[in-house]
């Protein structure tokens, strides 16, 4: 990857995909250090947190200056701090945030519970963020996020990088340019096996917690439990409810958010879906989420389904999708049936494949580059180019994928979703799924 972009060159890349979005003047043009360069916090350093923060710093123009996490272990701080030694070290957050007059950037890589509560603090100090996916654990954090963020007039971006890929890039490009004419339907998938699902519920007991974690701090948000050995910390806090938000969380905003941004949608009108009842409070074995869209110019029809699928080797029916049985499907992906053909999305390393391939055999792939993610947030703290997958774009994708966890949590229902109100008008239980209550001491300020 190129370790930065100049402001032409960005502008030029980002206009083959038509996917710019404007933030507010007050975010371009924001200090960043005496000497110009972008003074950079991280806040979770290992697992993801650890790329982020790797890749973040290829940038020339960035200067590590504060880490943070709950575990000291090498893995976690231990490995970033000896790879930026002049940064300041943390354990709690709150205590980096204390002292942030120095920082004009934070990278927020923490499990997916605790995202908003450190995000929404760093936009009141008015500071320029990066966040992983999804950007938030519930509906309302996503909405209260992305209007703090406007608020504060930041340069904020998500972390689905794919979206900067050439072969995501080349996809939406394909969609804008007419390929497979009118949109007809979408149906996505991952239909790998969730290697973090516990099988049982929550074991009995607890552990002995390790020296170098805190794991009070770790749970932040979420209600008390004890510490269980490789159960939830670092990497199998995701197939609990209390920190994730399953296979749909971990994916859609990457797999989904091609489609999102190539068709234009908004918020969905209504929201079904079908999984396994739950036994206890871990995320389900698999799930089809159907959702209704309004049209736009975009769509053949005045509404638009999406459909997706997930659970190891769960995928779309080949009788739905209409394409040639010799067409082999990626483990996960996307298929947008058009009025002139398909397009076949594969997440991955691959470029999008035009179907059938006989009629489409001597269509040239547009050229439209790739974009780095990372260094391209952090040209954009200091003034140069626009980020795509800022929290104006971010939010509404979190808020749909997250409505389709509500429904998995309560499926079999048809919920009939009012953006505006932001409510979920006709199910009581769905409803009070759009938010959480919070550990005592642990409230949000969400103004």
């Amino acid at each position: 990857m190129s370790r930065s972009l100049s402001r032409r060159l960005f502008v030029q890349t980002l206009a083959g995909t038509g996917a710019a979005v404007s933030l507010s003047a007050g975010g371009w043009l924001r200090a960043a250090g005496s000497n110009g360069r972008l003074r950079v916090a991280s806040i979770g350093t290992g697992g993801k947190g650890w790329s982020d923060l790797t890749l973040v710093s290829a940038s020339p123009q960035v200067d590590i200056v504060a880490l943070c996490d709950i575990d000291e272990s090498k893995p976690h701080l231990g490995r970033a701090a000896e790879k930026f030694p002049s940064a300041k070290r943390y354990q709690d957050w709150r205590r980096l945030l204390d002292e942030a007059k120095d920082i004009d950037a934070v990278i927020v890589s923490t499990p997916d519970h605790m995202h908003a509560p450190i995000v929404m603090p760093v936009l009141q100090l008015g500071k320029h963020v990066y966040c992983q996916k999804p950007l938030t654990h519930t509906v309302f954090e996503a909405r209260q996020v992305t209007e703090a963020a406007r608020r504060a007039g930041v340069v904020t971006q998500m972390g689905n990088q794919m979206q900067s890929a050439e072969f995501y890039r080349t996809a939406v490009r394909l969609v804008h340019d007419g390929a497979i004419g009118k949109v007809k339907e979408l149906h996505s998938w991952q239909s790998g096996v969730m290697k973090w699902l516990p099988p049982d519920g929550r074991p009995a007991g607890s552990d002995p917690v390790p020296s170098t974690l805190n794991w009070n701090d770790w749970l932040g948000v979420a209600p008390e439990r004890p510490y269980k050995d490789k159960i939830y910390h670092p990497f199998n806090w995701r197939g609990w409810q209390d920190f994730s938000n399953g296979q749909l969380g971990d994916f859609g905003c990457h797999i989904l958010d091609p489609i999102f941004m190539a068709v234009g949608l908004k918020s969905p009108r209504e929201i079904r879906a079908e999984s396994p009842a739950f036994g206890h409070d871990a995320w389900y074995k698999k799930s089809t989420v159907q959702y209704l869209f309004p049209g736009n110019e975009r769509t053949a029809e005045p509404m638009l389904h999406v459909t997706w699928y997930d659970g190891a080797e769960h995928m779309p029916p080949r009788e739905v999708l209409d394409i040639p049985e010799s067409v082999k499907l990626p483990g996960s992906g996307s298929l947008v049936k058009g009025t002139k053909g398909s397009l076949l999305i594969p997440h991955g390393n691959a470029m999008p494949k035009l179907l059938p391939e006989d009629r489409f055999a001597d269509y040239k792939l547009p050229e439209v580059g790739k974009v780095d993610h990372y260094t391209s947030w952090a040209d954009a703290c200091r003034g140069e180019g626009k980020t795509t997958s800022n929290f104006d774009y971010a939010g509404p994708l979190t808020e749909t994928i997250l409505l389709g966890t509500v429904a998995i949590r309560t499926p079999g229902e048809t919920l009939e979703w009012d953006s505006k109100a932001l409510k979920i008008t006709n199910s009581t239980a769905a409803n009070a799924l759009l938010t959480k209550s919070y550990r005592p001491g642990w409230e949000v300020k969400w103004s």
